[in-house]
């Protein structure tokens, strides 16, 4: 699977793991190079507390377009650090 934003590979792996949905990559499949750390947080009631990135490709930015959970609950406990996509990112084989 691939994770597309502006026509930039930012994720590239053949084991993600697909909750609700969305495919969690393992961390060492992202290219850091295009995360920026966000302030944003979230909370799942199942998985924890989420931490943001925001994307940047150049000079264009999608604020918060990819979330991971750094200290999940014991249920989530396998996407531990693992980074899912959304605001426009594509999702590919």
């Amino acid at each position: 699977m691939k994770a597309i934003w502006n026509n930039t590979v930012i994720a590239e792996s053949n084991s993600t793991i697909i909750i609700e949905n969305n495919h969690y990559f393992p961390p060492s499949s992202v290219n850091s190079a295009f995360l920026k750390p966000s302030e944003t947080t979230t909370v799942c009631p199942w998985k924890g507390e989420a931490s943001y990135y925001t994307i940047k490709v150049n000079e264009d930015i999608n604020k918060n377009a990819a979330w991971y959970y750094p200290n999940p609950k014991e249920k989530a406990s396998d996407i531990k650090d693992y980074v899912a996509f959304w605001k426009g990112v594509s999702i590919t084989e």
